[in-house]
């Protein structure tokens, strides 16, 4: 899969990503990770890239034109339907069943704002969808972005060296993944659960199905309740 991410600061994100599981995929040539610098498209001497927000108010804004020519340098490149996200806090929440619908793509373009966002004309040209990954306000996109490559990286087939370990995870069923338990056996008087060492492979299953059906309870109900609907928009030029 190839990544997009237009951003100011693309050292973060090639540092960020060049280890552990995503450095493994980009060695093997499942993933690439472009990074385009938006600053390098300012027409301004001093390379300005945001400027105050009409009608008032704290903060700056990241200006239209500067985005915009930043996604014609890559536009050739990309096929008609490669889905443009914004990571912002007012999209759509980011869930497992999310990343599982955005490994399908070839090809993903990730536009990473700063300061108090990005003008709203250049959003309504060029983005298609809009993800949060939580209801809480980042310096800037680059973390966002980071965490969705993250995401979706670990669904594609063979990047995980276990194949089984994405559909263990918790989320992947709707459920929190069950507690899980190495040596030693005792650690500070507490042993571990004597069905794990049963050899009892269906108990063993039906344990695990039961803690993680109680863990959800506990923690998280609601992903027992609701099923998450994505709504997107895939109208741009």
């Amino acid at each position: 899969m190839n990544f997009y991410i237009m951003t100011l600061f693309p050292d973060m994100v090639l540092r960020g990503l060049d280890y552990s599981i995503i450095k493994r995929a980009k060695d093997d040539g499942k993933v690439f990770v472009n990074c385009i610098n938006i600053r390098d498209f300012s027409k301004s001497k001093h390379k300005q890239v945001d400027d105050y927000p009409y009608g008032g108010g704290a903060g700056m804004l990241i200006k239209p034109d500067v985005v915009y020519d930043a996604y014609l340098s890559i536009k050739g490149k990309l096929s008609k339907a490669t889905k443009v996200i914004y990571v912002t806090p007012k999209g759509k929440r980011l869930n497992q069943d999310l990343a599982k619908e955005l490994v399908k793509e070839d090809e993903l373009v990730i536009l990473c704002g700063h300061y108090e966002g990005i003008d709203e004309r250049v959003i309504e040209e060029i983005v298609t969808n809009e993800i949060s990954i939580g209801d809480f306000i980042l310096s800037g996109g680059e973390l966002a972005a980071m965490v969705l490559v993250d995401c979706i990286t670990r669904l594609i087939p063979g990047v995980l060296s276990n194949t089984e370990s994405a559909g263990d995870e918790s989320f992947s069923n709707k459920l929190l993944e069950y507690p899980q338990y190495t040596r030693p056996f005792d650690f500070l008087g507490k042993e571990v659960p004597s069905v794990l060492l049963s050899g009892h492979h269906e108990n063993i299953e039906r344990w695990r199905r039961d803690k993680a059906v109680e863990c959800t309870l506990n923690r998280r109900p609601d992903l027992l309740l609701v099923d998450t609907i994505w709504v997107t928009n895939d109208e741009r030029p």
